[in-house]
């Protein structure tokens, strides 16, 4: 199944880093934080992967362009300049990078993809967020549920979207709400194409009207998980997630 992960915002909270690079390009025991989201995926079989780039796309584009050499032994023949690969461990993915404009929104983001999407269910998340979740019974959980959209919904601070939870449905939706704790908006998303009809278009915010009425028209549904899931919003986060890679423990880590 194809995954569409959002990597086009500013990243304003994480200034020190975001000035120079993309956030999704932030690393992470020296790999990009997308390159570990991408990890979860294909452990699970999902390497086709489209990334909605915007603020700084050239610099995603750049990592993946150089990203087979970069993880390979070369012998370079300066006088020709034939480049011989020599070994390494190159992971066998497809991806498509859309530049999807700076300033579009979130839902408009998705909505630029349509076409790589062709009319499949899909999975999306956020560029910045990892978590020890089980790709299969997310998928597993979604097809049982027959809702156009299954949100992983997930314990942290409350400064993330608010879920309201009857049972296995999302009965309201709040982005980012000022106070209160629960269930809040994880990212880990399974959509069906007819969701995109909801977005309409560069300036949606899929956190907003999207969500918001696919969950008032009862469509939305909640996989509940209670394992790892950090956002890296923060260099308090930044340095939280190296602490955990570095120490051989990293929950994220499935691969």
């Amino acid at each position: 199944m194809k995954t569409v992960i959002l990597s086009g915002g500013l990243g304003t909270r994480l200034s020190e880093e975001t000035i120079i690079k993309p956030k999704p390009m932030v690393e992470i025991g020296g790999r990009p934080i997308l390159w570990h989201i991408m990890k979860i995926f294909a452990h699970y079989g999902h390497n086709q992967f489209g990334i909605a780039m915007g603020y700084k796309a050239e610099i995603i584009k750049n990592y993946f362009l150089n990203y087979y050499h970069h993880q390979s032994n070369l012998t370079i023949h300066l006088g020709s300049g034939k480049v011989d690969v020599h070994g390494g461990v190159i992971e066998d993915w497809t991806v498509y990078l859309a530049d999807t404009g700076s300033s579009t929104q979130t839902g408009g983001r998705i909505k630029r993809l349509s076409d790589w999407i062709d009319g499949n269910t899909f999975m999306m998340t956020y560029g910045d967020g990892v978590a020890s979740i089980d790709i299969d019974q997310l998928l597993l959980f979604h097809k049982e549920q027959k809702k156009l959209v299954t949100v992983t919904a997930v314990r942290p601070p409350s400064r993330f979207g608010g879920l309201a939870l009857d049972g296995n449905l999302v009965v309201d939706f709040e982005e980012k709400p000022q106070i209160g704790e629960g269930w809040i908006n994880g990212g880990f998303f399974v959509i069906e194409p007819q969701a995109l009809d909801y977005i309409d278009g560069d300036g949606s915010i899929w956190e907003r009207k999207p969500l918001e009425k696919i969950a008032r028209e009862g469509q939305l549904a909640a996989f509940r998980h209670e394992g790892f899931w950090q956002c890296m919003d923060t260099i308090r986060d930044v340095q939280g997630l190296e602490n955990l890679w570095q120490s051989g423990a990293a929950p994220w880590k499935i691969w």
